[in-house]
C-alpha cells in the first residue's frame, strides 16, 4: 500500500481528495462510483462511514448518511467495501468515522480491520485532540497513519499540538460549521495553510466547502498538498438518483475538470 508521504512526494501539485459516503445510494452504485474516480484521476480517497448523528456534517452528507444506512450499510460492510476498493487499486484511503462507531466496534479491533483491508488512515469526527491519546498508540499498533482537523479559529497551541501529533496529513477545515458546498471560499484559508507550511513539513489538505474547480485551484495555489471534496460529489449523486448513468457520467466529468485544472 502507497504511504501519504510517497503519494504527495511523487506529486508535482495538490492531490486531488473525492469523498464518498459508502454505500451512497447503495452497496454497488457507491463501489462503481469510487472505482471511476479512482480512472479518473483521484491520487487519495477519503470515505465515510454512515453514522446515524454526524455531527460535523451539514444536509447533504447527512442524506446520504440516511439513504446508506437505510440500504443496510453497517461498519462491518464498509470494511469489506474498502477491501474491494483497494483490491481494485491501492489508493491511500482515508476513513471518516465517528467515534461511537469505533467504540461499539472495539477501538483496536477496527484499527486493526481497517489496516488488513487495505486502509491508511483514521480521522475521527467527534474526537478531539485533547481526548487523541485515546485512539494514537490502537492506531500506530496497527500500522495506520493519523489525521486531524484544525479550523480557522483553532489556537495556536492546539494547532501545534495537532501537528506534532499528525503523521498522515493535516485535515484544514476551510470554514467555519458543517459540511457543505459553498459558493465563496472563507478569507481565512491562505493564512491558515500559510501558518501551518511554517509549522509543520506534515502535508496539508484542505477539505469544507470546496465545490468547484476553481476554489479547488485556488486552494492549491495557496499552497495546500491535497483537496478534499465531498458534499459537491455527494450531491451530484443526490441530484440523480433516477438515472445512475447520469449519476456516473456527471461525477466523472466533474472529477476530470478538477483533476485538469489541478496540474
Amino acid at each position: 500500500m502507497t504511504t501519504y508521504k510517497e503519494t504527495f512526494g511523487k506529486l508535482n501539485r495538490a492531490a486531488l481528495i473525492p469523498f464518498f459516503v459508502i454505500g451512497d445510494p447503495d452497496y454497488d452504485t457507491c463501489l462503481e462510483l469510487v472505482k471511476a474516480a479512482i480512472d479518473t484521476g483521484a491520487d487519495i480517497l477519503e470515505l465515510g462511514i454512515p453514522f446515524s448523528d454526524p455531527i460535523a456534517d451539514g444536509p447533504t452528507i447527512q442524506k446520504a448518511d440516511i439513504r446508506a444506512l437505510a440500504n443496510g450499510m453497517t461498519p462491518q460492510k464498509a470494511l469489506e467495501f474498502i477491501g474491494k476498493v483497494t483490491e481494485y487499486k491501492p489508493v491511500p484511503i482515508g476513513l471518516l468515522v465517528y467515534y461511537n462507531l469505533v467504540w461499539q466496534y472495539g477501538i483496536e479491533r477496527f484499527f486493526k480491520d481497517f489496516k488488513s483491508v487495505g486502509g491508511s488512515s483514521v480521522l475521527i469526527a467527534d474526537l478531539s485532540i485533547d481526548d487523541a491519546d485515546e485512539v494514537l498508540a490502537p492506531a500506530q499498533a496497527a500500522g495506520l497513519e493519523t489525521v486531524f482537523m484544525t479550523t480557522p479559529i483553532t489556537a495556536e497551541d492546539r494547532m501545534q499540538r495537532i501537528c506534532e501529533k499528525t503523521t498522515g496529513f493535516i485535515y484544514t477545515v476551510s470554514t467555519l460549521g458543517v459540511t457543505g458546498a459553498r459558493d465563496t471560499l472563507s478569507d481565512r484559508v491562505k493564512p491558515l495553510i500559510g501558518k501551518l507550511k511554517a509549522m509543520t513539513d506534515t502535508p496539508v489538505c484542505v477539505g469544507f466547502g470546496i465545490s468547484s474547480s476553481s476554489q479547488a485551484r485556488e486552494v492549491a495555489d495557496a499552497g495546500a498538498d491535497g483537496v478534499i471534496i465531498g458534499s459537491r460529489i455527494v450531491r451530484i449523486i443526490e441530484n440523480n438518483l433516477g438515472n445512475k448513468a447520469a449519476m456516473k457520467s456527471e461525477l466523472t466529468d466533474f472529477i476530470k475538470n478538477v483533476h485538469e485544472v489541478l496540474q
